[in-house]
């Protein structure tokens, strides 16, 4: 199960900030803890850097990262991507 695609010129730094940053610094990391979190009791930077250690980290280079990135939210459609970017080429009705 694919739960996040990005893009970024440096993954090995980005990785860093998403396993040792805070709610504040990682939008990744703050969705992973509202899936932790229990009623009353908020997952900890620990519980959250626990979760995202045990994922499977893949990447591929490409000349267009955002068109990649683009095609493969709408084909694996992850948990974590907050907006799910809208197929080109398609007129929204009422708009034509």
């Amino acid at each position: 199960m694919v739960v996040y695609v990005g893009h970024t010129g440096n993954l090995r730094r980005r990785l860093r900030q998403h396993l040792r940053g805070n709610r504040g610094s990682s939008v990744l990391h703050d969705q992973v803890g509202q899936r932790l979190d229990r009623s009353g009791n908020a997952a900890s930077a620990a519980d959250i850097a626990g979760w995202l250690g045990r994922c499977e980290v893949r990447w591929q280079e490409t000349d267009n990262p955002e068109s990649t990135k683009e095609a493969l939210v709408l084909a694996l459609r992850p948990q974590f991507n907050r907006q799910m970017p809208k197929p080109r080429g398609v007129v929204p009705e009422g708009s034509a």
